[in-house]
């Protein structure tokens, strides 16, 4: 004798069967429960918005699961809005420095931000502000826009999801309409049990119409149906299609039997059953339902075994239906209606002595559709929002998001008096290093152009703000213009505007006659210090102890007529000042000229 499986029992001395409620696990080979839900799910399957597109590419089922209200949107949205204002929040203990750390930089590009409140601002006399962009306002205005967005995909998928409301109309039925309903059924019935297809005996004939009554007549299943069976985990599966129905009768049914073979007892613990319907001619909408039935009409929910001479009933609604919105779409929509349980096992000893005997061996199952044809429900589609409507929704939110955080802006700058003119503190930081950048700039062109070779360009003190040392060009050999080129170099060298710190000391004049064309001191450097430089300009422009007068003034008497003896005084008070700065500029050119010769000098003898 083989082992029994575990929670089973003996019958017949030799033979095992699982105890009441519970059915054979072949993998594990133990008797388990059937843990099924009892839940019935029905669904209509019309999606007025679908947009069909490979399912492998986008998993809409994932999707879902996910944004299944508004309140994710909502949740995202705060999360992203507390995590932009922690960090701003923090980014304002950060130090600003002299304008070149990271730090800086994105301080400012936030105070850029500020595209929403750049103009409404605080200020004392409590007016508007034009274009006055603060890091404080950038913050806002992209938390407004956070918060914005965040609402505005909120009301995106109510729209989507809520939009519509669904009107039903119930309209009687004639036949040329019922005639016009062809779908693609399929009942699925899986008797949840340790048996398989070989103790189906499959049945001939299906009835129509009710039974007893004159209307009620037997035809052969070949004739509407598909019948078929295969085995499952769960048990056997009867699968029942009917391709391009044409529903006739208010009454079918059809039934069949599981009988006992050796080892293998007919008995049950459940049933499931999967219905569906689709239109012949356009397949992409289903109407379903589905459900799971345990232990018929009691409400204990105690474990049972379905075996005996009673037929189980699963009974069936069928209601036409037309989807006006869905261009006249016409479906039939199945729904579970009753389950009238047979003979029932409720304990092991009914259960042991049912199984002993001859007549006991067997399920009986009957499928019972009952076709609503009497009337029709037309179902149709009404849009509750228009366009008007969404764009004063999103005029709403728009305001809302705004003015949440103008007050913020308003109250801040309010009670904290600093932050009223914080944008003037980034924009003087930026504008000295701009300077000293474009000053930096400046230099090294003058540098490069006049070739200081002796200038260590990066031992540069950022402290002094003078131009340090630069290069007097050698275009004058022996103190001597040569050419159109050198008198052009020289041009250049009197054209040049040049800055020098106020902690440059003058020289006085007896230095700068020792440092004079014809002296005999030595003249081997050629990279001229500032303070010679200034020595220099300060000669040329105080050349015979002389100071150059401002220009002269222009008077213009009111009136309408004007002498021309008072214009010709004027245009020759011009002429004399410009030949006076002709002279004072040839002087000094010269002087420059002659500090050139100077400085070319020792170079030539060190080549020599």
């Amino acid at each position: 004798m083989a082992t029994c499986p575990q929670n089973s029992i003996l019958y017949n001395g030799s033979h095992c069967a699982c105890q009441v409620g519970l059915f054979l696990n072949l993998t594990a080979n133990s008797c388990t429960t059937y843990d099924g839900s009892s839940a019935i799910e029905t669904d209509s399957g019309i999606d007025y918005f679908a947009v069909s597109f490979p399912e492998n590419i986008f998993s809409f089922d994932s999707i879902k699961k996910f944004t299944q209200s508004q309140a994710v949107f909502l949740e995202a949205t705060l999360i992203m809005l507390l995590s932009w204002l922690v960090f701003c929040f923090f980014l304002r203990f950060t130090k600003l420095g002299d304008g070149r750390n990271v730090w800086f930089k994105i301080r400012w590009w936030i105070s850029r931000l500020d595209v929403c409140f750049a103009t409404r601002h605080w200020l004392d006399d409590q007016k508007l502000v034009v274009k006055r962009k603060t890091e404080l306002g950038g913050t806002f205005s992209i938390a407004s826009w956070i918060l914005f967005t965040g609402l505005f995909a909120a009301l995106l998928y109510q729209i989507i999801a809520k939009r519509n409301i669904e009107m039903h109309n119930v309209k009687a039925t004639n036949a040329p309409d019922l005639a016009s309903f062809r779908n693609d059924m399929e009942f699925n019935m899986t008797t949840v049990s340790s048996m398989s297809c070989s103790n189906l005996q499959r049945p001939t004939t299906l009835l129509t119409g009710s039974s007893g009554f004159i209307e009620g007549k037997v035809f052969p299943i070949s004739n509407f149906l598909n019948f078929s069976c295969y085995n499952t985990s769960l048990g056997p599966t009867i699968t029942l299609k009917c391709s391009n129905c044409q529903l006739s009768q208010d009454y079918m049914s059809i039934s069949w039997q599981f009988v006992d073979l050796p080892n293998s007892p007919a008995s049950a613990v459940g049933f499931q059953f999967n219905a569906t319907a689709k239109d012949h001619t356009r397949r992409g909408h289903v109407s379903f339902v589905s459900g799971t039935l345990k232990n018929g009409s009691n409400f204990d929910k105690s474990p049972v075994t379905f075996r005996g001479v009673d037929t189980n009933i699963l009974i069936f609604n069928l209601f036409p239906r037309i989807y006006r919105s869905a261009n006249d779409l016409k479906l039939i929509q199945p729904l579970f209606h009753e389950f009238v349980p047979g003979s029932i096992l409720r304990n092991t000893s009914q259960l042991q002595a049912s199984l002993e005997s001859a007549n006991d061996g067997q399920i009986n199952t009957t499928l019972y559709v009952n076709y609503l044809s009497s009337y029709i429900i037309e179902i149709e589609n009404q849009n509750i929002i228009g366009a008007v409507g969404f764009l004063a929704d999103l005029g709403g939110l728009y305001c809302i998001s705004m003015g949440i955080f103008l007050y913020l802006l308003v109250q801040f700058e309010y009670r904290i008096k600093r932050l009223r003119n914080e944008d003037s503190v980034l924009r003087k930081i930026r504008n000295k290093r701009k300077a000293q950048e474009h000053w930096d700039k400046v230099r090294k062109y003058v540098m490069y152009t006049w070739g200081c070779s002796t200038m260590d360009v990066d031992n540069y003190s950022k402290k002094e703000s003078g131009c340090g040392h630069f290069m007097i060009p050698s275009a004058y050999g022996n103190g001597s213009i040569r050419g159109d080129g050198s008198s052009m170099k020289r041009r250049q060298l009197s054209n040049i505007d040049i800055s020098f710190s106020k902690r440059v000391s003058f020289p006085s004049e007896k230095v700068l006659k020792h440092d004079m064309p014809g002296s005999t001191k030595d003249k081997r450097k050629r990279c001229v210090g500032s303070n010679d430089a200034v020595a220099v300009l300060h000669q040329a422009f105080t050349f015979d102890d002389d100071i150059i007068p401002p220009p002269p003034m222009l008077e213009l008497k009111s009136g309408s007529e004007i002498e021309l003896s008072n214009i010709q005084k004027k245009f020759q008070r011009l002429y004399d000042y410009n030949v006076m700065l002709r002279e004072k500029l040839v002087a000094t050119q010269s002087l420059l000229g002659a500090l050139a010769a100077k400085s070319s000098s020792p170079r030539a003898e060190r080549q020599t």
